[in-house]
């Protein structure tokens, strides 16, 4: 089975262009139902047993998994990955098996994030320059970070992926590979070009055009934990709650364009999400927003009668 492994997790790196990360977390998934399976053939899993695995095996596993006090989430996401290799496994190697398919995923609650106020956003840029006041360039360079999540609504991933050729020459849209290697067209608002062009003109490594836009104080590129770092700063700096963090100012855009008018199906394709049940949790948030201004200001919320 470890040669058949590895051979899925190379079709997922160089066929689907999934990130190591992700692969990892597929391939910890697989051989965590194949290390149960196992247990029932001294070890000894073969393609044909996997292959000819059944509901009582699957439903045996799913209850072992809870036993351990893993989480629904966690489940919901292994039995995600065993669903894509036993499609590959039928796709490549005509291993075919139903019995995956009777298999219903835990139920997975959905937290929806909350929207940063826009005043606090505004505030975020003379934090940064009192926070970085000895070093100008990284002020102008966390500005821009900030601003271009905000501005455009992107994933750390995606905004810290852009290299300087992506900027140049103030463009009106962006061309982002996100999560599955799936490209879109993002709009640029004036003011993310404003402040991507300050942090260019102060940036002490240059601006070739093949080098990464965003760098750390050392010259490398700059880290998703180095952008959350910025973030927290401001954070502790401006004392606003702990669920401000560089996803919620991607959930800000989503929420304030959906409030503006925006129709789902424009929202979606934005924000980059593969299914349109991802972007209608922001309709729960915006009607939760509504739903406490009507208690709050309707003249009748606080009759007991």
């Amino acid at each position: 089975m470890n040669d058949i492994i590895a051979e899925f997790i190379d079709y997922l790196l160089n066929t689907k262009n999934y990130s190591t990360h992700t692969a990892s977390a597929y391939e910890n998934d697989i051989r965590d139902f194949v290390n149960f399976f196992g247990r029932f053939d001294n070890g000894n899993v073969k393609l044909t047993d996997v292959g000819a695995a059944d509901t009582f095996s699957f439903r045996g596993w799913l209850a072992d998994r809870a036993k351990r006090e893993l989480t629904h989430k966690s489940t919901a996401r292994a039995l995600s990955s065993l669903r894509t290799f036993y499609k590959w496994l039928g796709r490549y190697k005509n291993i075919q098996n139903d019995a995956i398919g009777l298999i219903s995923s835990p139920k997975v609650e959905r937290k929806l994030s909350k929207a940063i106020e826009t005043t606090d956003v505004a505030d975020m840029h003379n934090a940064i320059r009192a926070i970085d006041m000895n070093e100008p360039w990284v002020a102008a360079r966390d500005w821009a970070l900030v601003v271009l999540i905000f501005g455009c609504g992107l994933r750390i991933s995606e905004a810290l992926s852009l290299k300087n050729s992506d900027v140049l020459g103030a463009p009106d849209s962006l061309r982002i590979i996100g999560k599955g290697n799936k490209e879109r067209i993002v709009p640029v608002l004036p003011a993310v070009n404003v402040a991507i062009e300050k942090y260019m003109k102060v940036n002490p490594y240059g601006n070739r055009t093949g080098d990464p836009l965003f760098r750390s104080v050392r010259g490398l590129p700059m880290s998703s934990r180095m952008a959350e770092k910025v973030v927290e700063n401001l954070r502790h700096y401006l004392q606003l709650p702990d669920y401000v963090t560089p996803h919620a100012l991607r959930h800000t855009f989503a929420t304030a364009l959906l409030a503006g008018g925006a129709d789902l199906r424009s929202l979606q394709e934005l924000l980059g999400h593969a299914s349109l049940s991802t972007t209608q949790l922001y309709t729960k948030v915006n009607m939760a927003e509504i739903m406490d201004a009507y208690k709050h200001a309707h003249p009748m919320s606080n009759d007991n009668d």
